[in-house]
């Protein structure tokens, strides 16, 4: 049997020839640019327009303080089931009937059995009760869920005040027993206040830092036909309408309002305002505190001792900007006197002293812009001037050297299409907006577009959005 030629087994793979046309070129450029366009949109800084608007900067003026009052605790003369007469934050007269003790309890016993019958409410004490549960319900917020327990007793306290009027008519219905009631008369004027919490007698100076932990605080409400002890506390009076507030700041900060004198407050509850007298003070443990007197507004705030208010501070309004668009820019000073108009477009800009090729000494019309004019100085765009230039005074043959720079606080605006340095005059600033003086001769105006974050320009650099 013959053996195969091993030779005749090679088989050569065949090579395609690469076929490179127009289309593959096409399509290479297009994908290497997409390439590059991605690198660069992800690797350069990308320039944001903002909207310059009107407006003004809130700051965190907001504190709870510690209402203190001239409050005198009155105490009961005899034990037994007590009950009042004069609705809490109403103002009574001298010896106006506040509440009774009833040592046998026959008393409460006639009003648990409703012996009262039916008692009409008059408009007026309609309206009472509808402005009492009004104002409860646009204030309630449920992180304070105990003011309900407050509401709940000054309802109770008002539909008692209405009812006792014909209890007290009805009273000799009760026999001998009526001999055995106990009646408390008012000791002076002032605002009835059913509660005490052991702040009747603090002044500024005594309070403390744990003073203000509003967690710790606990008030002990006084209710209509409990049993009390005699001695044990009844009622309490604010006998004057002067008042104050104390909020817990820093020294920096108690410095600056007792400087203003008089602070506007807006007491969060009802968004009512009042002016307060500042006043400082300082606890044993060295905390700073700010008094808030006032004359008006104690009625409001009677039963509370815990306030929540805004000091309403000087506020600068103008245009509104982010911190992130202010830049500092470097301005040669020239005198005014130097600065004229001519040119083309009778634009400003300086005569500058030249040579001509032959050596015979001339000036040229160097147009430059004006950014702000300062004690009849002004300030010129730096990159048609270089330091040492010799300026001629317009008719005349003064000269004046060009030395000086000096820098301005402004922003980019790109309302052309281009970087453009304007000047602005911040009134106020927080950690992330200015309040701009607005209608400046140099500066801003509302719904001007600005660069929102400066370092991603420079000047007279074109805007592509």
């Amino acid at each position: 049997m013959a053996q195969k030629n091993p030779s005749n087994n090679k088989v050569t793979r065949y090579r395609k020839p690469l076929n490179i046309n127009i289309g593959m070129i096409i399509f290479g450029v297009v994908f290497v640019y997409i390439i590059i366009c991605v690198f660069t949109y992800f690797t350069d800084k990308h320039i944001v327009g903002y909207e310059v608007t009107k407006g003004s900067l809130s700051t965190n003026n907001i504190y709870k303080g510690i209402a203190l009052r001239e409050e005198s605790i009155f105490y009961s003369n005899s034990a037994g089931y007590i009950n009042y007469y004069a609705r809490e934050g109403e103002r009574v007269a001298y010896n106006d009937l506040v509440y009774t003790v009833d040592e046998t309890g026959k008393l409460s016993d006639y009003i648990n059995s409703a012996a009262l019958g039916e008692n009409a409410l008059s408009d007026e004490d309609l309206s009472e009760l509808k402005t009492e549960i009004s104002g409860f319900v646009n204030t309630f917020s449920k992180d304070k869920f105990a003011s309900v327990y407050d509401f709940k007793y000054g309802v109770k306290g008002t539909v008692l005040k209405l009812a006792n009027i014909s209890l007290l008519e009805n009273a000799d219905s009760l026999g001998n027993g009526s001999s055995l009631i106990t009646y408390g008369n008012s000791a002076s004027t002032g605002i009835v206040i059913y509660s005490v919490d052991g702040f009747e007698e603090k002044t500024p100076e005594t309070l403390t830092t744990e003073d203000f932990e509003a967690k710790d605080y606990n008030k002990s409400q006084l209710v209509s036909n409990e049993l009390v002890a005699a001695q044990d506390a009844v009622y309490k009076l604010a006998t004057n309408d002067n008042w104050m507030i104390v909020i817990q700041t820093d020294e920096e900060k108690a410095k600056e309002l007792l400087e203003e004198d008089y602070v506007k407050v807006r007491f969060l509850k009802n968004q009512d305002t009042a002016w307060g007298k500042v006043s400082t003070y300082t606890t044993a443990d060295g905390q700073s505190l700010v008094g808030l007197s006032f004359s008006n507004s104690m009625v409001t705030f009677c039963t509370e001792r815990y306030i929540d208010i805004e000091l309403i501070l000087e506020e600068d309004s103008g245009l509104k900007i982010p911190n992130s668009s202010i830049v500092e820019k470097q301005f040669y000073l020239i005198p005014e006197e130097y600065v004229t108009q001519g040119g083309k477009n009778d634009e400003y800009g300086v005569m500058r002293e030249t040579y001509l090729e032959d050596g015979t000494q001339s000036t040229e019309f160097i147009e430059t812009t004006v950014y702000n004019e300062e004690d009849g100085t002004y300030y010129l765009d730096d990159s048609a001037l270089r330091i040492g230039d010799r300026l001629i005074k317009p008719d005349s043959t003064e000269s004046y050297t060009i030395s000086k720079q000096g820098s301005l606080i402004g922003v980019y605006n790109i309302n052309k299409g281009y970087a453009d340095f304007k000047q602005i005059v911040i009134l106020y600033q927080n950690d992330e907006y200015a309040i701009v003086q607005s209608n400046t001769a140099y500066g801003l105006n509302v719904y001007d577009y600005i660069v929102l974050d400066a370092s991603t320009v420079n000047e007279d650099d074109f805007i592509y959005e």
